[in-house]
């Protein structure tokens, strides 16, 4: 029922930033999109916003004209915001560009980043319908939970094949030096998910330095999406080849 092999999406939410700090089409989130497949990851993440301040509609759709057929494309956002100027909501986006997942995200406007999950006992009621859509538009349905979630059952019953679990305690508890807990919370809440027939992914704040342990942790993890480290990480790896390069010019 779960894969053997844990699915790396990227999330390229941090080149639109860079682009949209500067205006213009550059760094190009498509040419990021294709190096990041021919490296070798199994799909792209996005999370537009109704304020676009980073991903945008029209990111969305040229990414999923781009990715069709190629690696999984998962769509990060909460269904319940309004649509607003350019932005259409998110189901409004699913029924155009029908991607591979959907995950369901209760951030509001005033959050920097995703800090947590939904209450599925709270929440179930109105997410039903919205599941159900996304179900009907051929999406695998995932919810973004805290470590210590409960009420897996309920979300099964309205269709919701997955959960994310929010990861963002754990890394901070491993660059504490202290991870046993947090981890301990986040195998947990996985087990209980599957136990329910639910696949698991995980994303926030992972790294290349708390990952494999994060992994070792969760037997049939299904899919980690990370986008801030991964491409802090690049940015650091690739900045002196970069220079090195340049500076081949000018000689």
């Amino acid at each position: 029922m779960f894969p053997a092999m844990t699915l790396l999406s990227v999330n390229l939410n941090k080149i639109a930033v860079l682009r949209n700090s500067r205006g213009g089409d550059e760094p190009d989130i498509s040419v990021a999109a294709q190096t990041c497949i021919e490296s070798g990851c199994g799909g792209i993440t996005v999370h537009p916003r109704p304020d676009q301040r980073h991903v945008r509609p029209d990111d969305v759709r040229a990414l999923a004209a781009m990715l069709r057929g190629r690696v999984e494309y998962n769509i990060e956002g909460n269904p319940f915001a309004d649509a607003r100027g350019d932005y259409p909501g998110l189901i409004a986006l699913a029924r155009e560009v029908r991607p591979t997942q959907v995950t369901l995200v209760p951030d509001g406007d005033g959050q920097i980043t995703s800090d947590h999950g939904f209450d599925l006992r709270r929440d179930i009621a109105r997410l039903r319908p919205l599941v159900g859509e996304l179900c009907d538009l051929g999406c695998r349905v995932s919810l973004f939970v805290d470590a210590g979630s409960q009420d897996f059952d309920l979300a099964a019953v309205i269709g919701v094949q997955r959960i994310e679990i929010y990861t963002g305690p754990y890394a901070q508890a491993f660059a504490d030096g202290q991870p046993a807990a947090a981890l301990a919370a986040c195998a947990d809440t996985a087990r209980r998910a599957q136990q329910a027939g639910l696949a698991v992914n995980a994303g926030h704040d992972l790294s290349q330095a708390n990952l494999g342990t994060f992994k070792a942790a969760i037997p049939g993890l299904a899919e980690v999406s990370i986008g801030h480290a991964l491409i802090g990480e690049a940015l650091y790896e690739g900045l002196a080849t970069t220079v090195r390069n340049y500076l081949q010019i000018l000689r």
